[in-house]
């Protein structure tokens, strides 16, 4: 793919040879965005994963503790009191085997996140094939089966990110946006990559992070250096 002149331009001012340190990167990652709205920065870890084997997949997730700077639509799939406590927390719609018609029928899709009780998986399940494509179906391992809805929603609207590790075995998370403090960025990505350095699968010999590299929307990526977290 061509890069255009300006992504030329920006990356001009790294050193392709060098590991900045997280704070460096930060800056950076600020300073080479380009693009004319507020871009969100991402972080890419490069894990040393076999991710055929199930004991070598990360999922999971974390709420960020400066939020992510994006505001985003929650459903919840719950009867009861589960689905009264989602309303009650925020939550932009809840419904039951209703959401999941309009889901299937209308092919409705105006929220970010869903957030399903375990009683409600079943008949999610028949609506798989299309909510896994786009990343929405619920997992326990990312806390979106749960009686606990009022929790899920709370972290969901705090700022929570999910991952998981594609088949090359890379981790990515929004971090923030270039309009973030420096601070701020550097709260969120050292809480994500603390998580990920914290979930190394015990089967695991050698290096596990063999690289972490910082990136707003459009911008170059700047390779951090991996050390600089342990201070």
């Amino acid at each position: 793919m061509k890069k255009g002149k300006k992504y030329l331009a920006e990356a001009k001012k790294l050193d392709k040879n060098k590991l900045y340190t997280k704070e460096e990167a930060i800056k950076l990652v600020k300073e080479t965005s380009y693009a004319g709205f507020d871009a969100s920065v991402e972080v890419a870890m490069h894990l040393n994963l076999d991710t055929k084997k199930a004991d070598q997949q990360l999922r999971g997730a974390v709420v960020l503790p400066k939020g992510t700077g994006k505001t985003k639509k929650v459903l919840v799939i719950a009867k009861g009191e589960a689905a009264k406590a989602a309303k009650e927390a925020g939550a932009d719609y809840v419904g039951d085997t209703d959401m999941i018609e309009k889901i299937s029928k209308e092919n409705w899709f105006d929220f970010d996140s869903l957030i399903a009780t375990p009683d409600m998986m079943p008949a999610l399940g028949k609506i798989g094939r299309i909510l896994g494509p786009k990343g929405l179906m619920p997992n326990p391992k990312t806390g979106t089966v749960t009686m606990d809805t009022k929790k899920a929603v709370e972290e969901v609207k705090k700022g929570r990110v999910e991952y998981r590790t594609d088949s090359y075995g890379n981790v990515h998370a929004l971090i923030g946006k270039v309009s973030f403090s420096d601070e701020d960025l550097l709260e969120n990505l050292k809480t994500f990559v603390t998580l990920i350095i914290k979930s190394k699968p015990s089967v695991v010999k050698g290096t596990y992070v063999k690289n972490i590299s910082l990136s707003s929307t459009m911008g170059p990526g700047i390779k951090v250096d991996v050390t600089s977290f342990d201070k």
